[in-house]
């Protein structure tokens, strides 16, 4: 004789699940005790985002009572808890794939199993079968100031990682999460440079600039470079060229692309990049770019400041205050808040590049 199931016995096992007090349908939908949460960080372009229900202590022991050592647990409560990565990731120094899993974790007084399931739309972990098992890696609990709601956080965030921390009761337990940025950006930027952005020079510009100023295949930022001046030679990206031509050791090749960009650099951009040079320190070769500029546009009030900066660090305020006042008679309303802080201060007798 064949044997069904019973659509009253499917809902009994769903109530064993649940606690009494609460209030639950099977058909409708209405608030549960558990309340439902979502955390998300962004590490580089990587989003992972955590799905889970946050069950309260509510006087309890949770752990080894409520939570038992040694056995498989949701890592939450209600349907699974998800955790998403849109990238390759990498789990205590071990790679997961990009997808959706089903967060369970094997509690224990002194080490924690985190399991990440492939299966991911279960409630609970009632069904869970550890042949469907993505990863599986062990990390040590931690003493923790008392948390009510069970609850993810995203800790000590770097660059290129981040612990993922699930607080309850008075414990908590990290797992590190890593990307790897640079590979994830560089395959975006490819993607990216297939569209539109591929017909601008600042697209390939700034693909280049990403990888130079990350110092991450610079052969690479090059033929980025060199595929935007070809597209529309600018101040820019001979600039970003010449910089990259720097750090791959072509010292002869970045000084002559350096000189053809300041051919055509106009007053502002030649003032940005000395401003550039010196929040680095190089206020000597600043000022040869403020010298430059004031040299090619001697009437642009953006040339009146470089050539004020000089005066101020030689000490000759009223020659400062001069090239201010010139700048500020030229320069458009919208700006001239930004001169106003620089004549207070030369009229206080302080220099101006100590800003």
């Amino acid at each position: 004789m064949r044997r069904y199931v019973s659509a009253a016995s499917v809902f009994a096992v769903f109530l064993l699940a649940i606690p009494l007090s609460s209030a639950q349908s099977a058909v409708l939908t209405l608030p549960v005790a558990s309340q439902r949460a979502v955390v998300s960080q962004r590490i580089g372009l990587t989003d992972i985002t955590v799905t889970y229900h946050r069950p309260l202590v509510n006087k309890r022991e949770i752990w080894g009572k409520v939570v038992p050592y040694g056995e498989v647990w949701r890592a939450g409560a209600n349907e699974n808890t998800t955790i998403e990565f849109t990238d390759p990731v990498s789990i205590q120094g071990k790679p997961l794939a990009q997808g959706i899993y089903g967060l369970h974790m094997i509690p224990r007084q002194d080490e924690w199993t985190i399991i990440f399931s492939k299966a991911h739309t279960a409630w609970g972990s009632f069904t869970y079968d550890q042949s469907q098992d993505a990863l599986r890696v062990t990390v040590k609990p931690r003493a923790a100031d008392f948390q009510e709601a069970l609850a993810y956080t995203f800790d000590e965030v770097k660059p290129e990682s981040a612990l993922l921390t699930l607080r309850w009761a008075k414990l908590a337990v990290p797992v590190e999460v890593g990307v790897d940025v640079h590979e994830i950006v560089k395959a975006s930027l490819h993607n990216q440079l297939l569209g539109i952005a591929q017909y601008t020079w600042e697209g390939w510009d700034d693909a280049a600039t990403y990888l130079v100023d990350n110092k991450f295949d610079l052969e690479e930022a090059l033929r980025y470079e060199d595929t935007s001046i070809k597209t529309e030679e600018r101040f820019d990206n001979l600039l970003t060229k010449a910089r990259i031509l720097d750090e791959l050791g072509r010292k002869d090749e970045a000084a002559a692309t350096r000189a053809k960009a300041v051919q055509q650099a106009n007053a502002l951009q030649l003032y940005v990049y000395g401003r550039t040079l010196q929040q680095k320190g190089q206020q000597d070769e600043a000022f040869n770019y403020y010298r430059q500029a004031a040299k090619k546009n001697p009437n642009d009030w953006v040339a009146h400041i470089g050539v004020a900066r000089i005066y101020s660090a030689q000490g000759d305020f009223p020659a400062a205050m001069k090239e201010m006042k010139l700048s500020l008679d030229g320069a458009p309303d919208n700006q001239k808040i930004f001169l106003q802080p620089l004549v207070k201060k030369l009229e206080a007798k302080q220099d101006i590049n100590k800003d």
